[in-house]
């Protein structure tokens, strides 16, 4: 027992034994319906937000939360398999703290993409959320009205429609066969607003684009 309790409290193993629990705490809270699902989640992606940021990270169409959850715990077990075959071996001494913020950084770097699979592969338990949508490509089915009311579908379950409102006046309406990704919810109308795909990725690219380069600015300061 002393030796479990020693491992967990090691550096940086110690991290996901106070990440776990809490985890753990949210999802009964959740099931118990004290606190929402949808907890970090926003009526759009303008603004950066941690919703918005993970649907940048690839982790759409789950809630932010659940997207986090997969990711501790992927994180935590590559973490603790780093723990037990090599770090606790070693004599680091007080290289133990550099080391282990790199293991963390390496640990939710692999974690990453097969979490985002997990959260790929269940995306179809949260269709009832609708906010966890945003940052979905679709297709528009059917042609705009007057007043920019259009059907679409998800490009990868489209046994899943969605309405979506243009705005005539700005020119942003959607077209039939058109590719676009939903980037804010307008709860009162239970629809969309959407942009055309290639216009939302070059978006997000430059927005990269520009965090790396203020990055970099700080640290040249």
């Amino acid at each position: 027992m002393e030796r479990v309790y020693t491992l967990l409290i090691s550096f940086p193993l110690v991290v996901f034994s106070l990440l776990v629990p809490l985890v753990v705490l949210y999802w009964l809270l959740v099931t118990l319906r004290l606190v929402p699902l949808e907890l970090f989640e926003r009526d759009s992606l303008k603004h950066d937000h941690t919703a918005s940021t993970l649907v940048s990270l690839g982790f759409v169409g789950v809630p932010a939360s659940f997207a986090l959850s997969v990711l501790i715990v992927f994180a935590g077990v590559i973490t603790l398999a780093v723990e037990l075959l090599v770090l606790r071996w070693l004599p680091l001494g007080l290289f133990r703290v550099p080391l282990g913020v790199a293991v963390l950084w390496g640990a939710f770097a692999l974690a990453s993409p097969v979490a985002s699979g997990v959260c790929h592969a269940t995306h179809r338990w949260f269709y009832g959320q609708r906010r966890t949508l945003l940052g979905e490509a679709v297709e528009v089915i059917g042609t705009p009205d007057a007043d920019g009311w259009a059907d679409a579908v998800l490009l990868n379950d489209r046994n899943c429609r969605v309405r979506l409102h243009g705005k005539p006046q700005s020119g942003s309406m959607p077209n039939v066969g058109e590719h676009r990704v939903l980037v804010k919810f307008i709860a009162r109308e239970n629809a969309y607003r959407s942009v055309e795909k290639n216009a939302y990725c070059d978006a997000r690219a430059h927005a990269k684009r520009l965090t790396l380069q203020r990055g970099a600015s700080s640290h040249r300061v």
